[in-house]
């Protein structure tokens, strides 16, 4: 049996990620119904479904096409929310309290505060054996790091790593073209909304033995249209004693990502569609020509989840918590002029 869902939200990202991904998990999940902002974004959106005819709501849409009205549906049991960093958290408890599943995008909010409030919120006022709140992370589903997550078990201690994702973002780009992103009312700007991908997959590679401990950064604003920051610099403490480098830039002339771990017996490499292993002279690689954005893989997770009844850990909203955390410390360091500062939920 499918799970009826809707999609809250009509961005770039549920037009070319969210709606192709429920689409390629039709066994597990039947779309109902699409809320958005403006009925005309939301007529647009419906556009691009193929199979059905999903109802339209949005704040425009007249007094019984509301958000509240959408969630009084029984045949929607879950929904997935791709909105405004600032709008999410007030979405996400409206739906948990109609009893309605929910994967939000991350971040899981716009600083640690709002995030454990709303995590405390969560575990005091829902039934979470009945009700998931799951946080996307679509970079912990591509095949490539974790591929990657495996090969560095089998490498012995590691000695290090390096995450570097550099680009130039410019005007007239589709997604600084989105107006919360362009002027961003919260820390760290395209930082904030990107980069706790990259300190996920970083934190995924690393595994359990690695955990990061400690951060000490520089940023800076390169740009003068990615406010307030565009830039970071960081060095890395490991619980093992050892250390990395973080260097993401969304407004440099540099460009290209890596994804590096040394370890004691080699190195794993995650490049952009493969996996690099290499051990002394001996140099392995592996394809991953399906991973594309991973958000396929990351509805099927989720919509297992629900049908089992049981949270997927990759998905939990301490995890999403645990890659601000790193992000929001590497922001406070600049701010501070590179002052160390302690993680505590690694």
């Amino acid at each position: 049996m499918t799970v009826g869902i809707a999609v809250i939200g009509s961005g770039i990202f549920v037009q070319e990620a969210h709606l192709p991904g429920i689409k390629a998990n039709g066994d597990l999940f039947s779309l109902k119904a699409i809320y958005s902002r403006s009925l005309s974004s939301a007529q647009k959106l419906s556009k691009e479904v193929e199979s059905s005819a999903p109802d339209l709501y949005a704040e425009d849409a007249g007094s019984d096409k509301s958000y509240a009205n959408l969630l009084e549906r029984s045949d929607v049991e879950a929904v997935v929310i791709a909105l405004p960093i600032l709008a999410q958290p007030d979405f996400i408890k409206k739906a948990l309290s109609a009893g309605k599943h929910v994967l939000s995008e991350k971040p899981v909010a716009k600083d640690l505060a709002t995030a454990h409030e709303l995590i405390d919120w969560y575990h005091k006022n829902i039934d979470t054996k009945k009700t998931i709140w799951a946080v996307a992370e679509n970079f912990r589903y591509l095949g490539r790091f974790q591929y990657g997550a495996e090969q560095v078990k089998g490498l012995g201690d590691i000695l290090g790593f390096r995450l570097r994702m550099h680009a130039n973002v410019q005007p007239g780009a589709k997604y600084y073209e989105t107006e919360w992103r362009k002027t961003p009312e919260y820390q760290g700007g395209f930082l904030l909304d990107g980069g706790v991908h990259f300190i996920a997959a970083m934190r995924q590679l690393l595994g359990q033995e690695a955990k990061m401990s400690q951060v000490a950064a520089f940023t800076a604003q390169l740009q003068p249209h990615l406010p307030p920051i565009d830039t970071i610099n960081a060095t890395v403490k490991l619980a093992n004693g050892r250390s990395g480098t973080f260097s993401v830039s969304f407004g440099t002339t540099f460009s290209g990502a890596e994804y590096v771990v040394a370890c004691q017996n080699g190195t794993v490499d995650v490049g952009f569609d493969k996996t690099i292993v290499k051990k002394g002279s001996d140099e392995s690689s592996k394809d991953f020509p399906e991973d594309k954005n991973g958000v396929r893989q990351e509805l099927k997770a989720w919509g297992e989840s629900i049908s089992r009844g049981k949270a997927d850990p990759l998905q939990s909203p301490e995890e999403a918590l645990a890659d601000l955390e790193v992000l929001e410390a590497m922001i406070k360091s600049g701010e501070a002029d590179g002052k160390a500062i302690e993680l505590k939920l690694q």
